[in-house]
Formats: C-alpha cells, sequence, structure tokens
C-alpha cells in the first residue's frame, strides 16, 4: 500500500537496467529488493557488498540531487565521529526511465534491524547506543545551528503537526491525556546548546549483531540539534531497565531526559495514525513508544 501521496515507486527490474546503464561494473551483480519499514526510501541490495536508496517522495531532479549530496557529506561526516560502523557513500546515479529522480548507492552493513533482533532487554547494548550517541555529542558543530527542519528545535514550534496528530488518532488513541501530556511537553525549557546528533535513532535504523549495537544506518541527517534528541532511542529501542543503563551512562539530567520524552513523544504520535494501514510496522512502533512513554515506571 503507497504510504505517501507524492510516492514514487521503483522496481527491481528498473534498478537493474539503472545500473547496468550508470554503472557497468555492478551490473553482474545481483539485484533483490530489500523488505523494510523504512518510509523515506526503497532499498535494494547490489550484491553483497553495496545498497541502493531510491527517494520516495517526489521531488524535483536538481532538489532531489542538492538533498543527496548533503545526505552523503553527513553521512561521511558522522562516520568520521563513531567507531561504530555506519554505511558509507559510494556514488551517486542519474534519473533513468522508470525513475524520475537522483539516487544513492551506499556500502551494505551486517546484521539485523532492530525491529526483529529487539534490543529492549540488554544492558549491554543499551551501554553501546550510549557510547554512540556520546560519540556523536562529542563532534566538532564547527558553529552550526539547528537548521529548522523537523525535530530538533524549539519543541512548541511542533504544535501544528501534533494537532493533526490528535486529530487523526482518534479513535485509534485515548486522545485527551495524550494533549494533556503534549501541553506539559511543549513547555519544557531549553538550557543546553546544540550538539552534533543522529536525529532518528528508531528500530529500523539500527543493526544487531552478536546482541550488541552493530551499526546504524540513515546517517544522513547528521547535524546540530536538541541534545535531547537523540535520547528518543531511549523509548523507541530500549526497556526499563536498559533505559536506565542509557541514562546514566550519558549522564542526562531531569530536564534533559524530560526533553527527550517530548521528542520521542512527538515522533511516536505521528507514527501510529499516518502509518496505521500503509506500514503497520511504523504503526506499531508509535503504539510501543507511547506506552512506554506513559509507563509510570519505565518514564521514569
Amino acid at each position: 500500500m503507497t504510504m505517501h501521496d507524492d510516492q514514487v515507486d521503483v522496481t527491481p527490474r528498473t534498478v537493474a537496467a539503472l545500473i547496468r546503464e550508470q554503472f557497468p561494473q555492478w551490473a553482474g551483480e545481483a539485484v533483490r529488493p530489500l523488505a523494510s519499514s523504512g518510509t523515506m526510501n526503497t532499498i535494494f541490495r547490489i550484491g553483497d557488498g553495496l545498497s541502493a536508496r531510491f527517494p520516495l517522495h517526489r521531488a524535483a531532479p536538481a532538489e532531489a540531487l542538492a538533498a543527496l549530496e548533503q545526505e552523503a557529506r553527513a553521512a561521511a561526516e558522522l562516520a568520521r565521529a563513531t567507531r561504530f560502523p555506519v554505511p558509507e557513500p559510494v556514488a551517486l546515479g542519474a534519473p533513468g526511465p522508470g525513475y524520475p529522480m537522483p539516487w544513492a548507492v551506499q556500502t551494505w552493513l551486517p546484521g539485523t534491524n532492530a525491529f526483529d533482533a529487539d534490543p529492549g532487554g540488554s544492558d549491554a547494548f543499551a551501554q553501546d547506543l550510549a557510547d554512540f550517541v556520546a560519540g556523536l555529542r562529542d563532534a566538532d558543530t564547527r558553529g552550526r545551528t539547528f537548521g529548522g527542519g523537523g525535530r530538533g528545535g524549539v519543541i512548541a514550534d511542533h504544535d501544528g503537526w501534533m494537532a493533526t496528530c490528535f486529530a487523526g488518532s482518534e479513535g485509534l488513541l485515548d486522545v485527551a491525556p495524550l494533549r494533556t501530556l503534549w501541553t506539559g511537553f511543549r513547555e519544557l525549557p531549553r538550557t543546553s546548546p546544540d550538539v552534533m546528533s543522529h536525529g532518528d535513532l528508531i528500530p529500523g535504523n539500527v543493526l544487531v549483531l552478536d546482541g550488541r549495537l552493530g551499526g546504524v544506518l540513515d546517517t544522513g541527517g547528521f547535524g546540530p540539534a536538541d541534545p535531547a534528541l537523540d535520547l528518543v532511542g531511549a523509548w523507541h529501542l530500549l526497556g526499563p531497565g536498559p533505559r536506565e543503563v542509557f541514562r546514566r551512562a550519558l549522564g542526562c539530567d531531569d530536564l534533559d531526559w524530560e526533553r527527550g520524552r517530548a521528542w520521542a513523544f512527538e515522533q511516536a504520535m505521528g507514527l501510529v495514525w499516518y502509518y496505521a494501514e500503509s506500514n503497520p510496522v511504523m504503526s506499531t512502533l508509535g503504539h510501543r513508544t507511547l506506552a512506554r512513554l506513559l509507563d509510570p515506571v519505565g518514564a521514569a
């Protein structure tokens, strides 16, 4: 089922033809679609060592190319900031028959995504995740600040989106107490400067290998943001005990922790209703994260 009104789909046959035409050195490699809960790209494996990412949202080719080039720069910068494996940019493909926009090729990482290999009960994984976040926070912002798109700036700037989420969630969630919760979240003060952040630590972007953090995907959003933004991983990925391990390892005070809850809440509310029919895995993630946020034990 289509997830977005402006969605652009691509078939394995089209991908194989684009590769033959633009990257003949990979023409002999098998092209396989990857079953994914992802919402921004369709992903194909190219042989054993590469993956191709095709943006789902329609955009003008020049606009899409600029976005992919920026993502490649951000991904390369994040790779220098962490000891954990991340995909490396390899090439950018051009529009062609069957697909009207540029597309990207990256290295492939081994591991199982955290939807399928749930690490929520693992203290060791929680410590790894904290080490990942701490490494990004130590990276130099080079004077950059939050750019104003998406999560990571002023919580209250999301009032309009949250009104849409509350309206869309009628019949799916008990909305009244959630509105009350947002009323408190939006008033939380900000006391810390921006740090470098991944920005989307959800299970589909995290790989588990031998029970530990095996790699992190979707690194093209690496940039300066509220230090609380990457704390969303505490509720998207971890149960109560490991969540506390994560918090202690990062030394989060009460305010930053509560702001992390706010960002996780904002994201989870959108997942529940928007993907209720088109991407049940993501909608279920939203439900689970909200349950963790509302649990008086797990929320602490």
